[in-house]
């Protein structure tokens, strides 16, 4: 009798164990995802997740892809919960927007770099860029940095070393301008808009897509391919470590899509991965 008993008590047991580790694995699947709203910006972005879906939908991952056209809509839909992530941005750009707007944002993956040149309507190469030209750049901090930097590396000013070691440049830390050049600061979506107006203007590769404009044919300043700007996929702080999220950068750090961009886009965007 006593024997007996052990041997129920011990089944019993084993049974509470095997359903306790049952539920366990299922409240993990059941806290993935396997369908994802993915927001990126308007053009390569769009190119490389239509590649980056069919990859995920083998591993029974749906992307649905929402496409933006201008650069401070991102984060609030992702802070909001209107997406599960997004791919759009660099860490400079993450960094600025948590900080002035409030968001507990994080990377999780890699994507590409992009790398930044300033365009033209009315000059073929930077040497004959006239003096007291206007020159465009981008509103935001971390773009507008980032383009005050490529000036400087181009020689047409010069920047406080501290602004420059800091990654915090404005026009107001120019401390040397020769040709004395207008700097224009404008939205990023409205400076392919204002060429016609502008001697040179600074713009990021999604929108010179969009404007029919190529970094190896149309630029003349670009930055070197490989820049410590590169974008990244980006969820809320509570969701970097669920499984949907790294399943997100495995499809998209995946051998096709990386062949997808060196073939597709021939130096104009290189992989960060």
């Amino acid at each position: 009798m006593h024997t007996t008993f052990r041997r129920r008590t011990l089944a019993l047991a084993t049974l509470a164990t095997l359903a306790a580790a049952l539920f366990a694995g299922g409240a993990a699947l059941a806290q993935d995802k396997n369908t994802l709203k993915v927001g990126v910006s308007v053009g390569n972005g769009e190119q490389i997740f239509e590649v980056v879906k069919k990859v995920a939908a083998r591993d029974g991952l749906n992307i649905q892809v929402v496409v933006f056209n201008d650069y401070q809509l991102p984060n609030a839909a992702l802070a909001s919960g209107d997406l599960d992530a997004n791919a759009f941005q660099h860490q400079p750009f993450l960094d600025n927007q948590n900080k002035a707007r409030g968001f507990d944002i994080v990377p999780v993956g890699l994507t590409i770099t992009a790398p930044l040149g300033f365009y033209s309507r009315k000059i073929k190469a930077i040497d004959q860029l006239p003096d007291g030209a206007s020159v465009g750049i981008q509103n935001d901090p971390s773009n507008g940095n980032r383009a005050l930097l490529l000036l400087q590396t181009a020689g047409l000013i010069t920047l406080k070393p501290e602004a420059v070691k800091n990654n915090t440049a404005t026009p107001l830390d120019v401390v040397s301008n020769p040709k004395k050049l207008k700097l224009v600061a404008l939205d990023a979506a409205q400076l392919p808009r204002s060429l016609d107006d502008l001697a040179i203007a600074a713009i990021n590769n999604d929108y010179a897509e969009k404007a029919g404009l190529s970094l190896d044919r149309d630029a003349v300043i670009k930055e070197a391919p490989k820049s410590p700007y590169a974008n990244l996929i980006a969820v809320r702080r509570a969701d970097k470590d669920k499984p949907w999220a790294k399943r997100l950068v495995a499809a998209y750090q995946s051998p096709e899509v990386k062949s997808f961009i060196e073939t597709q886009f021939k130096g104009s965007l290189v992989p960060a991965f």
